[in-house]
């Protein structure tokens, strides 16, 4: 996979609703209709578009975001995307990703 997708609904009772999905590829659904659009092999963002406001399209600090919620999926799509976290030293908050063939292990 090489795409983290997420698209906020807002329902009728006013909650607003969260859809999360990992793509292997991009439709035109997706770029229409998502709010953010990450691309873990790219390591950019694609889209990053909340309710009618641009977000700063900063890869590692939104990254880090979503890592509090979907910490899992996002550390398997570095994985499968050639890439792994370095626990940052100087701050444990923000991760440094390298790529794994720099890495020899």
């Amino acid at each position: 996979m090489r795409y983290l997708i997420l698209t906020y609904y807002k329902k009728a009772d006013g909650r607003i609703e969260e859809s999360m999905e990992v793509s292997k590829r991009l439709k035109t659904r997706d770029l229409q209709t998502a709010n953010v659009i990450l691309d873990f092999k790219e390591l950019r963002v694609e889209k990053c578009h909340m309710g009618g406001v641009q977000v700063p399209k900063d890869f590692n600090r939104i990254v880090e975001y979503y890592m509090q919620h979907y910490e899992n999926i996002i550390k398997r799509l570095f994985a499968e995307n050639g890439y792994e976290i370095v626990k940052n030293e100087e701050s444990n908050t923000e991760p440094k990703v390298e790529s794994a063939e720099a890495n020899p292990s």
